[in-house]
């Protein structure tokens, strides 16, 4: 199985701590680059989620999104630090007979350490968020998965093209180098010039040899099955088809090079345009 480099994934969590939403995303990138985006409780799981993302991709730049909002019913019970809050009124008390002035029990309560909240424990919270996130991979994987099955089929049509081009080619080459010899046969004619047979004959076995694409043909047919191992085996393979298409486009320039018929022609510039639509859709493969 192969995998596309582009994918998104979305889960939600609910708890008596709040509400998570989990959200990852990745694009096309030579090699693996992550970004986290946690709340500032939850940064301790960063590096696990970076471990976790590691251990299962190889390459893309993926980002992950966590967006979290507390329950306002799971907040910790307030109390009053006592001794802090006398402290404060006998305060007051003396700058109020000293100005005649009045104590705002407010005022009081606002100076920081007197109102405490107790904090909630996160641990639960931080353990089904993790969870969740494993579940939200997972989705992500098979999305993956699902793309890269789409661009394999797509790949493997257009080497079941090319192979017919090849045939194409193949199928014109005896009528092609019939041609050559009546087209120097029929100039010779015209300079109604004796010429040695065997002569003549070295001449034709030359421009054979000189116009002959049977390697060529060879070696595409090579790479279509090189191709289709590659994709049977699957698993990180973006890099390996990226280089067959470097191959495939060589032997698309030597046959055009050498072509001297018109259909030999078009069959190359077709080969080249099922290459280039390949290495294209390559680029989005793992």
């Amino acid at each position: 199985m192969i995998y596309s480099m582009t994918a998104y994934a979305r889960q939600e969590v609910k708890g008596d701590w709040g509400t998570g939403v989990w959200e990852i995303r990745s694009v096309n990138q030579r090699y693996l680059e992550t970004f986290i985006r946690t709340p500032e409780q939850f940064r301790a799981m960063e590096p696990v989620i970076r471990e976790r993302l590691r251990k299962e991709l190889q390459r893309g730049k993926v980002e992950v999104f966590l967006k979290f909002t507390a329950n306002p019913a799971n907040v910790g019970q307030l109390t009053i630090n006592e001794s802090l809050a006398t402290q404060l009124v006998n305060s007051a008390k003396w700058l109020q007979a000293q100005s005649q002035g009045d104590i705002n029990p407010v005022d009081i309560l606002r100076w920081p350490g007197v109102m405490e909240t107790e904090e909630v424990d996160m641990n639960a919270a931080q353990a089904e968020m993790l969870a969740t996130f494993s579940s939200t991979l997972t989705d992500f994987k098979d999305a993956r998965a699902a793309e890269g099955a789409n661009l394999q089929e797509m790949i493997e049509t257009r080497l079941t093209t090319i192979l017919e081009q090849v045939e194409i080619v193949e199928n014109h080459m005896p009528t092609i180098k019939q041609w050559q010899r009546d087209r120097l046969q029929l100039r010779l004619d015209e300079l109604n010039a004796e010429i040695d047979t065997n002569r003549l004959e070295q001449e034709l076995i030359y421009l054979a040899q000189k116009q002959d694409v049977a390697e060529e043909l060879d070696r595409l047919k090579s790479h279509v099955k090189e191709t289709r191992k590659i994709l049977k085996k699957g698993g990180a393979c973006g890099r390996r088809l990226d280089f067959m298409m470097q191959e495939f486009n060589r032997e698309a320039n030597t046959l055009a090079s050498k072509s001297i018929n018109s259909d030999i022609t078009n069959s190359a510039v077709e080969l080249k345009v099922l290459i280039e639509q390949m290495r294209e859709q390559i680029q989005n493969i793992e």
